[in-house]
């Protein structure tokens, strides 16, 4: 399917999610300057972003990862479940192949580090809205996509976290975030008023479920994914 370019009226509609604010505005700023571009909606929450896209079901949504309730790709894969014609750009600090094609494979349509410059933001927010993907900087087509897509499924394959997002239990996460915030078992216990046997057996769980070695790695790659955030300044 080739991608249908806006005629020279259309005005792309835009909703940004990131828990942010000064980000948020700087963005917004960009964007409003822009001819053809409107900021509609924005969010700085995961679920209050579904309920958010849902009203004002925007043309593209720029989507932050490490969002309070739920987590960026949490909150793509539900959008696009219910909103297929809504395009979707990543933007993190984290932007590995592995994690690029873990987005893209959930429905995103770009995926860039948060430096990305304006002018670029722009031109992607422009070819992602006529139904382009921009990967690894290259314009691509739903198919030319697809063929990236199954090129790397042979390397990465498909994980837990693909469907479930985190394969961690709601207490195990709890404690994976004050691992996160750098709290020893024994505090862990404390705060979340059970024992310390307890928490070494969650902390266990994760570290088999993660396939990780340590405590450090497991908060690494949640945070790579996701599923944690990092804590306040």
């Amino acid at each position: 399917m080739e991608a249908e370019t806006p005629g020279p009226t259309d005005v792309i509609s835009v909703a940004i999610v990131d828990d942010h604010p000064f980000f948020r505005q700087g963005i917004r700023d960009v964007l409003n300057s822009q001819p053809g571009i409107v900021v509609v909606a924005e969010s700085s929450d995961g679920e209050e972003a579904l309920a958010m896209i849902a009203t004002v079901h925007p043309d593209v949504v720029l989507m932050d990862v490490n969002l309070p309730t739920m987590n960026g790709m949490q909150v793509t894969q539900r959008i696009k479940n219910d909103h297929p014609d809504i395009a979707i750009i990543i933007l993190t600090a984290y932007d590995d192949e592995e994690q690029i094609y873990r987005a893209i494979r959930i429905g995103a349509s770009a995926y860039f580090a948060k430096d990305i410059t304006p002018a670029q933001l722009v031109e992607t927010i422009h070819l992602v809205a006529q139904g382009y993907y921009l990967i690894a900087n290259k314009r691509m087509t739903q198919e030319e996509t697809g063929q990236w897509l199954f090129e790397l499924y042979r390397r990465y394959g498909i994980s837990p976290e693909d469907t479930t997002f985190s394969p961690l239990t709601e207490r195990e996460m709890e404690i994976l975030q004050q691992i996160i915030e750098g709290l020893s078992n024994k505090e862990i216990a404390l705060t979340l008023g059970i024992s310390q046997q307890t928490v070494k057996n969650h902390v266990t769980s994760i570290l088999a479920k993660l396939n990780r070695s340590d405590r450090t790695q497991a908060a690494i790659y949640a945070l790579r994914h996701g599923w944690v955030r990092l804590p306040k300044q």
